[in-house]
């Protein structure tokens, strides 16, 4: 059987050598004819695709997703894709916005049949790029019919495929549900979804609906951009709040959770997130969307992050974020920081991270500001909506500096590096972060930003701040969103437009460095400082029992698990020398089982004297006794009033 499925018989014997000489030339030429005829006919291994095109696809394209069977991870999809005769790429889409690498997860898309008029389809995937698929459309065909499973994991993970149902709520990212074809830019081809919801869920998106009939929603057509730009969650247990009352652009919460007691916000937290809308609006002066939805997922059994899109963000954290003090004070910055991506990274991008398509490589280099900037905001914004108090902001920014002056990496790797190297910084392993660093954009980003912040204000004596940096640089064009690019070289002209200062020398000087000192200075001139106290902060206590960890970066230099796993280790810290690394299990402290107070105590207990810590570790199947030689006791981050201007407080105050 041929790659096209075709059956060929083996040449009937002929009589004597020339029958047998004849029936073999005939065989050759046979087989040559048809070889070319293969050739121009069957899918190839690989072609190369021309540049996307700035102009409309002919035609409509139109998929129905039925999540019927959502609670047991299976979403069932139909696609019909315009199309003319001759050879077609489609894309799977790979580069997604606001996960700044290469994660499309193709991977968990089965069942693929592709047919025309009927029949079926013979497509190929590229050998140099996975996510391209190769087929060639019959003479007559006006219309490819795809039909597909995407499987959803079952647990965990973040962006591309994380775990993302559960029997009593979905959540749906469309970029993993949909095919496109080459050669296009994606806000020009047009698309019209509908999604089949099991009986009794209800759901949320940006999507504008057109009609329903049953459990099957239709929405109404638009860009292909803009549908994976706007995802949906539904769920049995749904509530809806409106943020914005009274205002002609609506923002409206969405929740799902897998019980009816955990979408509920009680008056405290309905008038904080409320404020969080206003204080946003009053910080960039205006909107980039008709209106917006937070779509929060509250459950244990998916992943945990956030993904901003342009009128609506992916929100999804642990259940008992709405019902647990300490869990919603931890979590309350996530909505805060997608929310603020509406105008940074969604209305205003970085022009390498603008592209075409979902299938043209991006570069990172200025997430510092796409994501650093958008932290940094959140950060503040939390503090002004009153989702945190002053003091806990700064509970905040002291855990981020002492991480930050903690990390052992920069001596070999500037902050710029790590946001170059995001498609790796994303998915490398947790082992040896201080020495290796991370997206480290996001935490130092704040600090890089803070410094921005205070230096403007220092030098303008208080007239000026990066609020105003905030209202000339995203306060562009009120309502629209339509995305408009910038570069490193527009971040300085418009904070010298703000406060005239050589800002590219300030920002290089710390983008590239490499050395043992922190870079930044903006809690220091903002008149605080960062010391370090045998008790931890309350935010820190929480952290520590909702992650159910410990973290001794700061005195013994590691971090470790409930179960004693060790997470990190410090580069050339005390528990490095003593030669333990990530991987290993404490099982025992100074002859004790292990926890996470006894190791605390340990430490505590070592203080001044002379005898080290004992610690008796496996690694695999081999038990060893590292003895630590540190006497200093716990040490915990926290910010005190220094000198000066309390610029904290004048950065956190709500704006009236």
């Amino acid at each position: 059987m041929t790659a096209d499925g075709a059956m060929f018989a083996s040449p009937v014997p002929g009589q004597g050598s020339f029958a047998l000489k004849e029936v073999s030339v005939r065989s050759s030429l046979l087989a040559l004819a048809l070889g070319a005829a293969l050739a121009s006919s069957a899918p190839l291994a690989h072609a190369e695709q021309p540049a996307p095109v700035d102009r409309p696809y002919p035609g409509t394209l139109a998929v129905q997703v039925d999540l019927t069977d959502a609670p047991t991870r299976i979403f069932r999809v139909r696609e019909t894709i315009p199309v003319a005769p001759g050879p077609l790429a489609l894309y799977y889409p790979k580069w997604i916005p606001g996960e700044h690498a290469p994660s499309g997860p193709i991977d968990n898309v089965a069942g693929l049949i592709i047919t025309a008029n009927g029949k079926r389809v013979a497509w190929r995937r590229d050998l140099r790029d996975m996510y391209t698929l190769h087929l060639d459309v019959p003479e007559g065909a006006s219309q490819l019919d795809l039909q597909f499973q995407f499987l959803s994991p079952g647990e965990g993970g973040m962006f591309g495929a994380s775990a993302s149902s559960t029997p009593d709520l979905v959540d749906v990212e469309f970029n993993q549900v949909a095919f496109y074809p080459a050669g296009h830019y994606t806000r020009q081809i047009r698309i019209q979804p509908s999604v089949t919801l099991p009986a009794g869920w209800k759901f949320a998106s940006a999507l504008e609906v057109a009609g329903q009939n049953g459990n099957t929603t239709q929405f109404k057509p638009l860009g292909f951009n803009d549908f994976v730009d706007s995802p949906l969650i539904a769920g049995r247990h749904f509530n809806r709040v409106d943020l914005a009352p009274g205002a002609k652009v609506p923002v409206h919460l969405n929740v799902i959770a897998d019980e009816a007691g955990q979408v509920k916000l009680d008056d405290k937290q309905l008038k904080q997130h409320r404020e969080l809308v206003a204080q946003t609006e009053k910080l960039f002066g205006t909107h980039h969307y008709d209106h917006y939805d937070f779509l929060l997922t509250l459950s244990d059994h998916t992943g945990h992050f956030g993904l901003e899109h342009h009128q609506s963000s992916d929100d999804r954290l642990p259940a008992d974020m709405l019902t647990d003090d300490k869990s919603y004070t931890l979590m309350a910055s996530l909505m805060p920081h997608e929310y603020v991506h509406s105008w940074c990274g969604k209305f205003r991008r970085p022009a390498k991270l603008w592209a075409p398509d979902f299938n043209t490589t991006e570069e990172d280099d200025l997430l510092w500001v796409y994501e650093g900037l958008t932290d940094y905001w959140a950060g503040v914004l939390t503090a002004r909506s009153g989702l945190w108090t002053a003091e806990q902001y700064r509970d905040s920014m002291a855990s981020i500096a002492a991480q930050m002056s903690a990390r052992t990496g920069r001596a070999w790797r500037p902050l710029q590096d790590t946001a170059d190297a995001a498609p790796l910084t994303y998915f490398g392993g947790s082992g040896w972060g201080n020495y290796r660093r991370g997206t480290d954009f996001y935490p130092e980003g704040q600090l890089l930003w803070l410094d921005v912040d205070t230096q403007i204000r220092e030098l303008s004596g208080g007239k000026r701040s990066l609020d105003d940096f905030a209202h000339a640089f995203f306060g562009m064009d009120p309502g629209s969103y339509v995305t408009k690019t910038y570069t490193f070289d527009d971040v300085v002209a418009t904070l010298n437009q703000v406060q005239p200062y050589d800002w590219k020398t300030f920002l290089r000087s710390r983008l590239d460095y490499t050395g043992d000192q922190l870079p930044e200075h903006g809690i220091e001139r903002g008149g605080w400082q960062l010391v370090y106290t045998d008790k931890p902060s309350d935010l820190a206590k929480s952290g520590e029992g909702l992650f159910h960890n410990v973290n001794l970066a700061y005195s013994l230099g590691l971090s470790a698990s409930k179960s004693g796993e060790i997470h990190d280790v410090q580069w050339g810290g005390p528990a490095f020398k003593a030669g333990l690394v990530p991987g290993l299990t404490i099982v025992a402290v100074n002859g004790k089982d292990y926890s996470p107070d006894t190791l605390k105590d340990a430490v505590a207990a070592a203080k001044g004297g002379k005898a080290p810590i004992e610690l008796l570790v496996k690694n695999v199947d081999v038990y060893s006794t590292a003895k630590i030689d540190y006497h200093e006791g716990l040490k915990y981050p926290h910010l005190v009033r220094s000198k000066g201007k309390d610029l904290l407080g004048a950065i956190t105050t709500a704006r009236k």
